[in-house]
């Protein structure tokens, strides 16, 4: 296996991993906890009943940049999964890489978005759920760099092809 397939199957396992830990963030209601219980994006558990969370302007900002980047992450995959296994298609690994770090900027600014609304609140701390989507922003990232460098070196072989000289 080359070095480009490296990447791209590295890559491939990142956007899988980041995906997973963007899915798992955004679906469960562990972001913060209280004395009392703990809250999510979407529900509010008090004493082991769980309540829908009215409408708020940074917490409904924050679950549209958290669906949004998981959607964008999936995609991200797709076509790096398209690019791995269809060599000889004019498939660019700018694109998928466009995408994860779309993805990846979308899941920053939830992120940010969250921590500034949550920071200063007495007896409130961080779980595990938010966490994992602080997890997710690496290996997003990561995953994007693969592709991009993938891409390069198709780029540079690309370049090199036609010229009369041996390497």
């Amino acid at each position: 296996m080359g070095v480009k397939r490296s990447l791209q199957s590295g890559g491939i396992l990142l956007s899988l991993l980041a995906n997973v830990l963007m899915v798992l963030s955004t679906a469960t209601n562990y972001w913060t906890r209280q004395h009392e219980g703990h809250s999510g994006l979407w529900q509010e558990c008090n004493h082991r009943i769980c309540s829908n969370i009215p409408c708020q302007t940074t917490l409904a900002v924050t679950a549209a940049c958290m669906v949004l980047a998981a959607g964008f992450g999936v995609v991200g995959m797709v076509l790096g999964l398209w690019i791995r296994w269809h060599e000889g298609e004019s498939r660019r690994g700018q694109i998928t890489s466009a995408f994860l770090f779309l993805g990846g900027l979308l899941l920053l600014t939830a992120l940010i978005g969250y921590t500034a609304k949550n920071t200063w609140k007495n007896n409130v701390f961080f779980s595990w759920s938010y966490f994992s989507g602080w997890l997710a922003l690496p290996f997003s990232i990561l995953a994007g760099v693969c592709f991009l460098l993938a891409d390069m070196i198709v780029q540079s072989t690309d370049a090199i092809r036609g010229f009369p000289v041996c390497l």
